[in-house]
């Protein structure tokens, strides 16, 4: 593993305390109008990042807000690179009216997690990135369709671990409703964490021990303790000898 790490959130879902998880993160994946999100909140996002220096970030989904971007929808490629452009170039459209950088994009939920496994969405997702901006991040769950799609269409990428949910042996996010994908103690999540610091692996809910590489990790900001998490996991990234910033970012 590498001895620095960006630690990520996601903001602006209307569900979370940003305000108490922004100072202790390095980036923040903010929604745009998919799941969660609209031109003020966006706004409110971008400038809550700008007051504690924390990279910004689109968090673009399905359109479902009933179920908060996490039913996946029977959508073509076409229709989810056409869906990526619109909500990035909102988050965007924000960050330029308050003079500040969009620097990467990552997928939320069912979009994230079905580009993750199938190659087709995972290029229309890097294609829409790159027609936005060359020059941004893309965040993809390590080892996945997603990654290889990004550095396929030249983006730099960000390989993602997370905190306090739990895999399959095959590297995949247990789905949510799978006991145990969650994790709700902050020490299991701390130790699964350590894990992946030391060993590079965490556990698998369904075999052995599944090996990652991290670039990013994520917190996800919409659980009612997570600003009680993020101030523990950035603690506990700080000793373990670990730089927190940006991916690209000189520390």
């Amino acid at each position: 593993m590498p001895d620095r790490i960006d630690f990520n959130c996601d903001l602006g879902e209307g569900c979370g305390d940003d305000a108490a998880i922004v100072p202790f993160i390095s980036s923040a994946s903010i929604a745009c109008g998919g799941h969660a999100g609209d031109e003020a909140s966006m706004r409110a996002s971008v400038a809550l990042c700008l007051q504690h220096g924390v990279a910004i970030g689109a968090h673009p989904s399905f359109v479902d807000r009933e179920h908060f971007g996490r039913r996946e929808l029977d959508l073509g490629p076409g229709a989810i690179h056409v869906l990526v452009l619109a909500q990035v170039r909102r988050l965007k459209a924000a960050c330029d009216a308050l003079g500040t950088r969009l620097r990467h994009v990552k997928p939320h939920g069912a979009l994230y997690n079905l580009a993750s496994r199938d190659a087709d969405v995972a290029d229309a997702v890097a294609s829409a990135v790159r027609a936005i901006d060359p020059a941004l991040w893309l965040y993809a769950l390590s080892g996945s369709a997603l990654a290889e799609a990004g550095r396929l269409a030249g983006l730099q990428v960000a390989e993602e671990a997370f905190a306090e949910r739990r895999y399959t042996a095959d590297g995949q996010l247990a789905p949510r409703g799978t006991p145990g994908a969650v994790i709700d103690t902050l020490d299991a999540a701390l130790a699964q964490v350590r894990g992946l610091l030391r060993n590079g692996e965490v556990d698998a809910l369904d075999g052995p021990r599944v090996p990652l590489h991290a670039d990013t990790l994520c917190l996800h900001g919409d659980r009612p303790d997570a600003a009680r998490f993020a101030a523990a996991l950035r603690a506990t990234l700080e000793a373990e000898g670990f730089t927190i910033a940006p991916p690209g970012v000189l520390a």
